[in-house]
């Protein structure tokens, strides 16, 4: 098993663009650096400027790689699919023109990566991790989706050799078991591969360990959270947004939490993961005083199980 570790900027609070409370995306180098990660993610669209020459430079002088960029939108309407394409065509543009890590023998796809994850909803952000009583979309609206993200897979390929792959997120339309199962039915292997979390998998019900054996041969990216069990079982006995269960502190740094991970790097071994593993810890951009801390916890724990 050979594995690189990185970090993303929602360990930083950045998940909606549109928050006035989120820092400097040079801070958020500043401090990925700081705690001993080699490269990152460049987060969701519109927070890191998308000019290559600005951006390849704030890496360079920090020794840092992007690993991949993040399409987190609205997956299902047809009515999205222009503003889909073009953030494809724009954050491809300038993560494949930024500096690269060294790709790792096993290696199934070359860096970087595009994650791709549906959100926007109100009626499944509150479901987030209720199978039971969380809507499911109408077969009409789950083949938009799917035509969505073979329509994104398909351009990043194209044009940039970027490889697609599908992030199932709580609080959007792939979450659960059965619309992880159908999406890896419906959108074969030649044109997306999965990026799973640990910590969405379990949110949504799920054993980690057993998701990332069952989908081995889609595994082309992993993201690796932990969740604090007693802020875990409070929030889903609330009526909550998911990042304001994020904001309530339901993601901790990985070690504290309830995810096995010496399992996990079982797992991993056994399936023969090689590649590239992503810290996330989303969290309330007001608290980003704590990140540094939490993201180099983190990455020494995980260090001190062997990954």
């Amino acid at each position: 098993m050979t594995i690189t570790i990185t970090t993303a900027p929602c360990c930083w609070g950045v998940d909606d663009v549109n928050n006035p409370n989120l820092p400097a995306w040079e801070r958020v180098f500043d401090e990925a650096a700081a705690a001993g990660y080699g490269g990152l993610e460049l987060g969701p669209y519109g927070y890191v400027p998308l000019d290559h020459q600005q951006v390849g430079k704030a890496l360079a002088e920090r020794g840092l790689f992007i690993v991949a960029g993040t399409i987190f939108d609205d997956l299902v309407s047809p009515a999205n699919r222009e503003n889909l394409l073009r953030q494809t065509d724009e954050i491809c543009a300038v993560i494949t023109r930024l500096p690269q890590p060294a790709q790792v023998a096993g290696q199934q796809f070359k860096t970087p990566y595009l994650t791709v994850m549906d959100w926007g909803h109100d009626e499944r952000d509150y479901a987030a991790g209720h199978f039971d009583r969380a809507p499911r979309l109408s077969d009409e609206a789950w083949a938009g989706m799917v035509a969505n993200i073979k329509a994104i897979a398909a351009l990043a390929r194209s044009r940039y050799g970027v490889r697609a792959v599908i992030h199932p997120h709580a609080g959007g339309y792939v979450e659960f078991a059965d619309e992880i199962e159908r999406i890896a039915s419906d959108v074969p292997a030649e044109i997306a591969g999965f990026c799973l979390d640990t910590g969405h998998t379990y949110y949504a019900g799920m054993n980690p360990v057993k998701t990332l054996r069952r989908y081995a041969a889609r595994l082309d990216y992993v993201h690796f959270k932990d969740i604090d069990r007693a802020v875990f079982e409070r929030v889903l006995g609330e009526k909550i947004r998911f990042f304001a269960a994020c904001a309530e502190g339901v993601m901790c740094p990985i070690g504290r939490g309830v995810i096995d991970y010496p399992a996990v790097k079982q797992v991993l071994e056994e399936i023969g993961y090689h590649g590239f593993i992503t810290v996330e810890q989303e969290r309330d951009p007001q608290r980003v005083a704590g990140s540094l801390q939490d993201v180099k916890e983190s990455r020494d724990y995980l260090r001190s199980v062997g990954f």
